[in-house]
């Protein structure tokens, strides 16, 4: 088989498959002379191939023509909740956001309290600089992570109905 034949059997493939989206094909040769077609350069002995024409539109998309995508609806027999059971739902979802709220917003006080402005008291292992240094880093980082965890919880409260 030449390599003409190859290239062409390589690049039907590509595009029957769909891996040949708006990508760059490259042909690269190896040591022993074996050729293959690839989407990324994997050395100096690859080159980029000129396929005008070689890409497919993904799935779904619509590009002029024909007709777009049907929107997703429900199926008439999608199961539905009442709205009393809804209510219920709702509000044991508001308990549980406000308990990790108010579980969190302590933690960030007594994180706060622990960090003194960024001049916690040494503890008795920390006489080298450095360990006392990483341990006010992480209590940097831990403050900055529950302060965003007290607004994630917020909104999600602000969301519920």
């Amino acid at each position: 088989m030449n390599t003409r034949t190859l290239v062409f059997q390589g690049l039907a493939l590509l595009a029957l498959s769909g891996a040949a989206q708006a990508q760059q094909i490259f042909l690269c040769v190896d040591a022993e002379g074996r050729k293959e077609l690839t989407d990324s350069r994997k050395g100096k002995n690859c080159k980029p191939l000129d396929l005008p024409g070689a890409s497919i539109p993904a799935p779904g998309t619509h590009r002029g023509g024909g007709t777009p995508a049907a929107p997703a609806v429900a199926p008439a027999n999608f199961p539905r909740v009442d709205s009393s059971e809804q209510k219920a739902r709702d509000a044991d979802r508001r308990a549980i956001l406000t308990d990790e709220l108010n579980t969190e917003s302590r933690k960030l006080a007594d994180l706060r309290k622990e960090f003194n402005n960024g001049e916690p008291e040494r503890r008795a292992d920390e006489r080298n600089a450095a360990k006392y240094q990483e341990r006010v880093a992480g209590l940097k980082d831990s403050i900055a992570r529950t302060e965003s965890n007290v607004e994630a919880l917020k909104r999600e409260l602000a969301n519920i109905k």
